[in-house]
């Protein structure tokens, strides 16, 4: 389950406003409500039958203490009713379990309720909370006066010879990109400052996890039932390629109750990541904005309850000094109720400005997901020892994901003549200072 049976009897009016803010089915809050009290009611039928039951037990074993007889007509009659007990606690614990599997499933599709300050409403209504750097334009000075055009990174990067799309294609399908030469450099480069610099500077610690995940794995973190048809499956398996390393890492702490001291805690992740939905057919389909498969690095906190509003802005600004120091512009959205996804409470967007392509690029999503996913998981922790153990809260961030902030690197740092000039923290990754044709 994900939302509390709990939240979903004392609130239902939020849990079902919630449902629709999102713009899914909730109809599914009242069918649940059903389904909730017609599992309390079999349960107490259970409860009481089990107690005749006893107490029919009880009466023979006392029946013969006092002189009945074990074949007798008194004691055939109590055997009688417990036997009738029984049966049907059979047939009530039957209803019981597929009742109760109901609601599981139930309690799975309904979303998470956003947190009451995020805006209401679709792309429209995301708000830009802060802006950083210069917005650079399309057509610029040279330094000799003349006037150039920045060009999109896709042609950008066909001159110089370094993502290769229809090789890819002809290896794998549309959408999935060869990287060679320095192309395949700067994705090393970047994903190895990434991980340097959130475990050097920022106290993460780096998980290196498998790029497959079992059902459990992709339930508990809410990649199914929600975003199961984007998922890539192994069938004979049983297994699932990951979206992200969110899911692995996240369920590091499945089913654990972590120790007072244990929290917070920091990790950080790259990984492949593999999606069959790559967007909207005809959208965004030149260059690497929309691939099936991409690599990102992935921040996942794990946090007590009062300090994950704190923690969400924290890891928010990890992502941000990472674009900062790549020089790169960026602005930074509250995502609205629509936006912000199924099992999301509140949500950060970063997206960098693309001067070649005249748009912004979203590079990183963090989330805060409050108790939701912990309690699909089971991951609980004692506030202190010896004290009933609570569900954590979870949050996960981009830090980042690669092919924009690659694409966004090609159209800010490109040259008029067609080179590109390497950031400064990313030259010790590259060994060099500008990627040109043939280096």
């Amino acid at each position: 389950m994900s939302v509390g049976l709990q939240r979903l009897r004392e609130e239902p009016d939020v849990v079902r406003r919630g449902a629709l803010d999102k713009g899914e089915d909730a109809s599914l809050v009242d069918r649940a409500l059903e389904v909730d009290a017609n599992r309390r009611r079999l349960q107490a039928e259970s409860d009481a039958e089990k107690a005749s039951r006893n107490t029919a037990s009880k009466q023979i074993g006392e029946s013969i203490r006092n002189g009945a007889r074990p074949d007798g007509p008194e004691v055939a009659e109590l055997r009688a009713a417990s036997t009738r007990a029984g049966e049907r606690i059979a047939l009530i614990d039957l209803e019981l379990a597929r009742t109760e599997s109901e609601l599981n499933d139930l309690l799975l599709r309904i979303p998470n309720p956003a947190d009451p300050d995020v805006p209401v409403g679709g792309e429209e209504a995301n708000a830009t909370v802060r802006t950083w750097g210069e917005q650079l334009p399309r057509e610029t000075g040279g330094p000799d006066g003349s006037v150039w055009s920045r060009r999109p990174h896709w042609e950008l990067a066909e001159q110089l010879d370094i993502i290769d799309n229809v090789r890819g294609a002809k290896i794998a399908g549309s959408g999935f990109p060869v990287y060679k030469g320095a192309g395949s450099a700067l994705q090393r480069g970047l994903i190895s400052w990434f991980m340097d610099t959130l475990t050097r500077e920022h106290g993460f610690t780096e998980v290196w996890p498998p790029a497959v995940v079992n059902e459990d794995s992709a339930r508990g973190t809410g990649q199914i039932p929600d975003k199961e048809d984007q998922m890539y499956v192994v069938t004979r398996d049983g297994l699932y390629l990951v979206p992200t390393s969110e899911v692995p890492v996240t369920n590091l702490h499945r089913d654990e109750i972590l120790e007072p001291d244990a929290l917070p805690i920091h990790y950080c992740a790259y990984s492949p990541c593999f999606r069959r939905e790559a967007g909207a057919a005809g959208k965004d389909t030149r260059g690497i904005l929309r691939v099936h498969q991409f690599d990102k690095v992935e921040m996942v906190l794990f946090e007590r309850p009062d300090a994950s509003n704190d923690a969400l802005e924290w890891m928010t600004g990890r992502s941000e000094l990472l674009l900062q120091a790549l020089g790169l512009s960026y602005r930074v959205l509250l995502m609205s109720t629509r936006e912000m996804g199924f099992v999301q409470a509140k949500k950060y967007d970063l997206e960098v400005w693309a001067p070649g392509a005249e748009r912004w690029l979203e590079v990183s999503s963090c989330s805060n997901f409050r108790d939701y996913q912990a309690r699909r998981m089971q991951i609980r922790y004692r506030p202190s020892a010896g004290a009933k153990a609570e569900l954590v809260h979870t949050l996960n961030g981009s830090a980042l994901g690669m092919p924009r902030t690659v694409a966004a690197i090609l159209e800010t740092y490109q040259q008029p003549d067609g080179t590109i000039v390497v950031p400064d923290v990313l030259r010790p990754y590259l060994g060099r200072e500008v990627i040109g044709p043939g280096r």
